[in-house]
């Protein structure tokens, strides 16, 4: 028997999702380098960052040696958004072709120039470097696996210590860089293509020999002439006020099995692989579970009280009927405040819209993380498109709710999310540009985001508010009474905060463990890869978030409270409060922030995260009742 077409796709899914990452897979649109022996292999310069601060800074920002003319490459607007500044460097390789103790340049440290570098040595900053766009990383050996690595991203500027017996603690700066460039060879056409781009750090106070002249001296602690190299940072290099900094590197060309479309596999199995996918895969079937059992009660209970209703013939036995029926006739009242109602339904609805096809994309791989800013790029640009959405989800409900002022509807639609969302980014932005960090968005970036907001997302949320507001008005199975029946005292579990927190549970329990992996992947500066597992757990949130505010509604109106609109929106929205109490527990036990300003800009950008949540899971929670409400007053008798 053929298998039905929604189980295909399902499986194809799940297939994607459980495939090893990037695996053999060329990124949709992009070929690979090829080069040939001594072709020049331009190495670029990316900003400067630490988990410690979460501030960017550009990477001459430094006293680093720079080229004749400093180019800067062109970024696309996620790039800019992460505080990308993608830049030329002095260091020039070619291909397979080895060289050693190459002086790049050197500087006299001045006051200003100590004081900065002893800034970032002191907040831990790396420097990021790019070559054949592979970020440069640091191989460590693992201490649980023998002869396996993980890598991390970028180099230190250098470290803080005693040396020497000192009693005080030193900055030293990692001054030597020794690259290896690893490659793979096409033996038929002698062509080769870069996978792999590492370095060790040293710090090495150098010596030379005569008077200075660039980068012909001849270095008496860095000589290959001699058979002197450097291996270790047995003399490291001070930073102090008016003492020299020679900069030199060495770059080894090694060449690897590893095939290009296979190179970014090292970088993206940083993680212990085995706790996250048993982490993951755990979490899905605990939540599966309870989403089963919930179901189950709630399809017997809800034919049971179907059947028992209809049977209901005589006028005795209708007056003495219980439970949800008997709110019949108040059900569907429209709620108070119910334009701002439809105002976070049709918010929630772009969200959505924005993240479905947004994973869609991910999961096929078209968002690879060889593409930087790609992610974010697309997300704003579906958000700023899925404004058709939310200007008709919105204005359907909104007329539904006896509303007319469907341009009012729409321009509360258009403004109120973006607006919030933009005064806070825009403070946080005046906090970073004070500190004088590349993170900080410049003007005209500025300037084409509030133009794809105005330009673009406004007036198509104004198409979809005048759409969604021709369309016949959504009927009601049942008259609403003109007189609203009154409400008993509820049982204290049914209080409505109560049952608002409780709801944001099980949604939140769907998703904290991903949850966890992403903040790291965000604040730690990692890879996050696995967005076909990503995908699975936003279904389950959605299979959770229906079920829950379901549940609950469904208990409401079996207590003859009838105001369920809002209190489904709020029951699953909740769970943007555990997320942002679960993101100040990261921050506390798994961050090292200690500046006012970074913490100000961590809390700042999760509150954006959290209020988008709420307004997602809330729009979810909301359109479940909506439909569950609809199907159980169709299905009985009223008379």
């Amino acid at each position: 028997m053929a298998m039905p077409a929604w189980a295909v796709a399902l499986a194809a899914l799940c297939l994607v999702a459980l495939a090893p990452p990037a695996a053999g897979f060329y990124l949709p649109g992009v070929a690979p380098n090829d080069f040939e022996k001594k072709d020049p292999l331009p190495v670029k310069v990316n900003k400067l960052t630490s988990i410690k601060t979460q501030l960017p800074y550009s990477y001459y920002s430094l006293p680093f040696c720079k080229p004749d003319t400093i180019v800067d490459s062109a970024e696309n607007l996620g790039e800019v958004l992460r505080g990308d500044r993608i830049e030329n460097s002095p260091y020039t390789f070619e291909m397979r072709e080895p060289q050693m103790c190459q002086i790049v340049c050197k500087i006299s440290v001045g006051e200003k120039e100590a004081k900065l570098l002893k800034e970032k040595i002191e907040d831990e900053y790396r420097v990021n470097m790019i070559l054949d766009n592979l970020p440069l990383v640091v191989p460590i050996q693992r201490v649980d696996q023998e002869g396996a690595y993980f890598y991390q991203h970028g180099f230190h500027v250098g470290a803080k210590g005693k040396y020497s017996g000192s009693k005080d603690e030193k900055y030293f700066i990692h001054n030597h860089l020794s690259f290896t460039v690893k490659y793979h060879r096409d033996e038929q056409r002698d062509v080769s293509r870069i996978v792999a781009f590492e370095v060790k750090p040293y710090s090495v106070k150098h010596e030379y020999e005569g008077q200075w002249n660039d980068k012909k001296t001849r270095l008496t602690t860095c000589d290959p002439h001699a058979q002197r190299v450097i291996t270790s940072s047995d003399s490291p290099q001070e930073v102090e006020v008016g003492k020299e900094i020679i900069f030199t590197y060495d770059v080894d060309f090694k060449e690897s099995d590893i095939k290009w479309a296979s190179r970014w596999d090292s970088y993206l199995l940083m993680t212990d692989d085995q706790i996250h996918w048993f982490s993951i895969v755990n979490s899905l079937m605990i939540v599966l579970f309870l989403s089963g059992m919930v179901a189950m009660i709630m399809l017997r209970t809800l034919y049971r009280d179907i059947s028992k209703y209809n049977q209901l013939e005589t006028q005795e036995e209708a007056q003495e009927e219980t439970g949800w029926k008997l709110v019949h006739g108040d059900v569907f009242r429209p709620p108070s405040n119910s334009d701002w109602l439809c105002v976070y339904v049709g918010t929630g609805v772009q969200f959505f819209g924005m993240l479905l096809v947004t994973m869609v994309f991910a999961v096929l791989g078209f968002l690879s993380p060889s593409n930087r800013g790609g992610l974010m790029t697309a997300m704003l640009l579906l958000w700023v498109f899925m404004g058709l959405l939310a200007g008709y989800s919105s204005s359907r409900l909104y007329k539904l709710f006896k509303g007319s002022e469907w341009k009012n509807i729409a321009l509360r639609t258009a403004f109120t999310f973006p607006g919030s969302v933009f005064a806070i980014f825009f403070f946080l932005n005046a906090l970073i540009w004070g500190q004088k960090s590349s993170g900080a968005v410049p003007f005209t970036t500025m300037f084409a985001l509030v133009l794809l907001w105005f330009g673009i997302s406004v007036p198509l949320v104004f198409v979809g508010s005048f759409l969604g507001f021709k369309k016949p008005t959504i009927e009601d199975p049942v008259k609403t009474n003109k007189i609203p029946r009154q409400i008993p005292e509820q049982a204290w579990y049914m209080n409505p905060i109560f049952s608002i927190l409780i709801g944001g549970i099980l949604p939140f329990g769907a998703v904290f463990i991903e949850l966890f992996f992403i903040l790291t992947s965000i604040w730690l500066h990692q890879f996050y890869y696995i967005f076909g597992f990503l995908f699975l757990v936003f279904l389950i949130l959605i299979v959770t978030c229906a079920e829950i505010s379901i549940v609950l509604c469904y208990f409401q109106l079996c207590s003859e409270d009838y105001l369920w609109w809002w209190r489904s929106y709020l029951t699953s929205g909740s769970s943007a409060l555990y997320l942002f109490l679960y993101a100040t527990f990261y921050f506390f036990t798994k961050l090292e922030i200690t500046k006012f300003v970074s913490a100000v800009l961590y809390f700042g950008y999760m509150l954006i995260a959290s209020y988008a949540f709420f307004a997602l899971t809330g729009t979810i929670g909301f359109y479940a009742c909506f439909l569950f409400t609809r199907l159980i007053y169709s299905s009985v008798k009223i008379e």
